[in-house]
């Protein structure tokens, strides 16, 4: 359902019977991880969460550790506005 290094891989399965035998699949709750290990950086002019991802963690796709870091429920609000500090999360790989 998810890709390998998604933030829900880790995150059970679970499976409910509805009406008339129909079998519903879904994934368990994410709790956001209590992040150690932080580092400010300076939101500058067009940046972008890929793109930071991408130079922290060399996967743009890792974007969701930064979201977790700050807390972010609606991504983009972490860029766009320049001269904001955001957390960064060291790598744990």
């Amino acid at each position: 359902m998810f890709f390998r290094g998604s933030r829900y891989d880790v995150v059970l399965n679970a499976e409910m019977m509805a009406a008339h035998g129909r079998v519903i699949r879904y994934k368990r709750i994410r709790f956001i991880p209590v992040v150690h290990g932080v580092f400010p950086y300076l939101v500058a002019q067009g940046d972008r969460l890929d793109l930071i991802s991408y130079k922290f963690y060399k996967d743009p796709e890792q974007f969701w550790r930064i979201c977790d870091a700050n807390l972010a429920f609606i991504p983009d609000d972490l860029v766009v506005r320049p001269g904001r500090r955001v957390q960064i999360p060291i790598p744990d790989r």
